[in-house]
């Protein structure tokens, strides 16, 4: 029987083959758009392979990424307990990824994602549709709400980051993380469940 063509088989270049491809959809096309049948197809490969390889297309973005962490397996943790303890959680969790051995990858790409716009939009699209999403999910407030007040939590965190991790800006590069979850923690909240102000847009 003759061999099929245009598919690469299981060899080692075929799981970076994938991944390369995993890139390249998600950087141009964000998650919820790419899907794991274009990527296979990109990379040359069956469908099943993509699977046998990576399982989801979560897995796979998490692999593609390179990311530190799985954040299914955190945020139960967070959404967990009372609706009002939810941004003290977050940071409290958020924090002890950053001081874990993970931290060093997440200032990598952190810095990375400042300088490297293609690094960025893998990093927006990680924090948007891994933690956030996840997170905002849980919450009982107006869905037309959910993007802003998403965007106003990542605002916080990634600006946490910056400033304890790449900036060092003193005293929040050394203050104890239980500080930072009692400062911090009650904005995060706000952003999660407070009443969003009514600004009028552009167009009136």
């Amino acid at each position: 029987m003759a061999r099929r063509t245009g598919r690469r088989p299981g060899n080692p270049g075929t799981r970076e083959a994938i991944l390369d491809a995993a890139r390249a959809a998600f950087g141009e096309r964000g998650f919820d758009a790419a899907s794991i049948r274009a990527i296979a197809a990109t990379a040359g490969v069956d469908p099943a392979l993509v699977h046998h390889y990576f399982g989801s297309k979560d897995q796979l973005f998490l692999a593609a990424m390179e990311a530190p962490v799985d954040p299914r397996a955190l945020i139960p943790q967070i959404v967990a307990g009372d609706r009002d303890g939810l941004g003290e959680r977050l940071v409290r969790m958020f924090l002890g990824v950053w001081d874990s051995p993970a931290g060093t990858a997440g200032v990598a790409l952190l810095r990375s994602a400042v300088s490297n716009e293609w690094t960025a939009r893998l990093l927006r699209e990680f924090v948007v549709t891994q933690v956030l999403r996840r997170v905002l999910d849980h919450l009982d407030v107006d869905p037309a709400e959910l993007p802003l007040r998403g965007s106003l939590v990542a605002t916080q965190l990634i600006g946490l980051a910056m400033m304890r991790y790449v900036i060092r800006l003193e005293p929040v590069a050394s203050a104890a993380p239980e500080t930072l979850v009692a400062t911090v923690g009650p904005t995060i909240q706000r952003y999660l469940t407070a009443p969003l102000p009514l600004v009028p847009d552009a167009a009136g």
